[in-house]
């Protein structure tokens, strides 16, 4: 590897590519059936909210037929 010739002031940065850590990390915990139930109601309320704000929000932005141009055709008419 390239090695620097100019001093770098924070050493261990530079040397952070090459560092491996002998420290094991814990082993993962297996969700017990209420946290898992838990995360899973959890998951549906954000996907529900989500789908109802499209099922709400889709159609308020539409284009919107206005009936007062009707009207003023039916007055015009009339005339």
């Amino acid at each position: 590897m390239f090695s620097r010739r100019e001093p770098v002031p924070f050493a261990f940065v530079a040397e952070a590519d090459r560092f491996r850590s002998n420290v094991t990390p814990p082993p993962r915990e297996c969700l017990s059936k209420t946290q898992f139930a838990a995360r899973t109601l959890v998951g549906l309320t954000v996907v529900a909210g989500l789908v109802g704000s499209l099922l709400f929000g889709v159609p308020a932005l539409q284009p919107h037929q206005t009936p007062a141009t009707s009207q003023q055709s039916e007055a015009s008419r009339g005339r």
